[in-house]
């Protein structure tokens, strides 16, 4: 079993920037990869980041790729998101997840096994 606890979200005008994190807990969360998604109000669930275990390969969605950085930090169990240029379509809900494999750079959320309850980014114009 793998908790996950985001924080770091919050209100930043356009342009600005904001670093999320996601704080793992169980025993072998530093095996999993780790994704970031995001869902604002009204639509679809959207990838956006993922690493793997190693805190090798990662992989974007288009919309963030150079805005956007995945890293991690197993020895302090965490995972980050930093979000630069940040734009008011960024605004949403941003959700970690652990997917129970070492490498793994998919963007499938149905292929993730753990989640977390999600924070709230509101990019203002």
């Amino acid at each position: 079993q793998v908790q996950l606890v985001e924080s770091g979200g919050g209100l930043v005008q356009a342009g600005g920037s904001l670093r999320l994190s996601c704080a793992a807990s169980g025993r072998t969360s530093s095996s999993y990869a780790m994704g970031w998604f995001r869902q604002a109000p009204g639509k679809e669930r959207e990838f956006v980041a993922v690493i793997t275990s190693s805190g090798g390969p990662t992989a974007y969605a288009d919309s963030v790729k150079g805005r956007f950085t995945i890293s991690r930090d197993n020895a302090k169990n965490t995972v980050y998101l930093q979000m630069n240029s940040l734009k008011p379509e960024d605004t949403a809900v941003y959700s970690c997840a652990a997917v129970a494999r070492s490498y793994y750079i998919g963007r499938q959320w149905q292929d993730y096994n753990y989640w977390g309850q999600g924070t709230q980014v509101t990019v203002s114009s």
